[in-house]
């Protein structure tokens, strides 16, 4: 007799596998649309006010998480001075200045320059932080990397320090932020013990709140809304702040950040496609070629590239 308990189709492992698959590629849409909702967003407000309004609205919709699974807030200082650090180099100071930068140079190109984090990271970690003793094929990633960036410039074209030149160079200032946060994230709070969702949390709260203190400052000046300016600002709020940062954590902790840091090869793809769609952009030759070379420099920077020698195990966070 033939037992009639049905047999599971996939294990919990399996299950906890493709989830985490499938919040990786979200959060690499999620995150390739967010160039668009800013750029859309700048046609009513001002660069500090959609690094304001993104901030504030993440932090209330992971706070809303929060207090659904009840989870307690870290009670050592410590844990608090670390995120507050993490707070301004993750998330305030990059969030204006792409948010300025994005007055000046098209989403796309935008979401391209944001490729660069990985080799970033590996600089900070290797050089900064020495969290990593960078290999001779890593160290010429990243001049291979920094070539790619210089083939984006294209200082054939004339260097005239415009508007859009220093724009680039805010957003490399920005990736540059991106890296030492993830390296510092690698060095001070790698065992914090900390869920993806609180971890997220006391980043985009803490930056939240700092946004929040800066108002009279930063934020007073007139606003312009309209249907699109708003839906874009609570998609970049509400999803890019808030939902995808908890995906990106959990990817983090399930691949580990090398693997993990591969989104960053989808948000240029769908940062580009959008930005030519929607809002008409064109990109000039050199910007998709100086993209591949800043990809094989990621390549290498991570130690991806190994010509036949067998696979090791990478440690270095991007």
């Amino acid at each position: 007799m033939t037992s009639t308990t049905p047999t599971p189709t996939t294990s919990p492992s399996t299950a906890a596998s493709v989830s985490v698959a499938v919040g990786f590629v979200l959060t690499g849409i999620i995150w390739g649309s967010s160039f668009l909702f800013i750029k859309v967003a700048l046609g009513g407000l001002s660069p500090a006010q959609v690094a304001w309004s993104r901030l504030v609205l993440g932090a209330l919709a992971l706070g809303l998480f929060v207090v659904i699974r009840r989870e307690a807030l870290p009670r050592r200082l410590r844990v608090w001075g670390h995120m507050t650090v993490l707070a301004v180099s993750f998330c305030v100071v990059p969030f204006l200045l792409f948010a300025w930068a994005q007055q000046h140079v098209t989403s796309g190109l935008a979401s391209i320059y944001n490729a660069t984090t990985p080799i970033m990271t590996a600089v900070m970690a290797g050089v900064l932080f020495r969290v990593e003793k960078l290999k001779a094929a890593q160290i010429a990633g990243i001049v291979l990397g920094i070539l790619g960036v210089v083939v984006i410039i294209a200082p054939w074209q004339g260097l005239d320090l415009s508007q859009s030149l220093v724009a680039q160079f805010a957003i490399l200032g920005a990736t540059a932020c991106y890296g030492f946060s993830l390296a510092y994230m690698r060095r001070f709070v790698s065992d914090t013990g900390m869920s993806a969702l609180m971890f997220s949390f006391l980043n985009i709260g803490i930056a939240a709140a700092i946004m929040v203190l800066l108002t009279p400052v930063l934020v007073l000046t007139p606003v312009t809304l309209d249907p699109w300016i708003v839906v874009s600002v609570v998609l970049l709020g509400c999803l890019g702040t808030g939902v995808a940062y908890i995906w990106n954590q959990n990817t983090v902790r399930a691949w580990g950040p090398t693997r993990a840091s591969t989104v960053t090869y989808i948000t240029p793809l769908v940062g580009v496609a959008l930005g030519a769609a929607v809002l008409g952009e064109r990109l000039s030759w050199n910007e998709p070629v100086g993209a591949l070379v800043v990809f094989l420099g990621i390549l290498l920077a991570q130690d991806r590239l190994r010509f036949g020698r067998r696979s090791e195990t990478v440690s270095v966070s991007g």
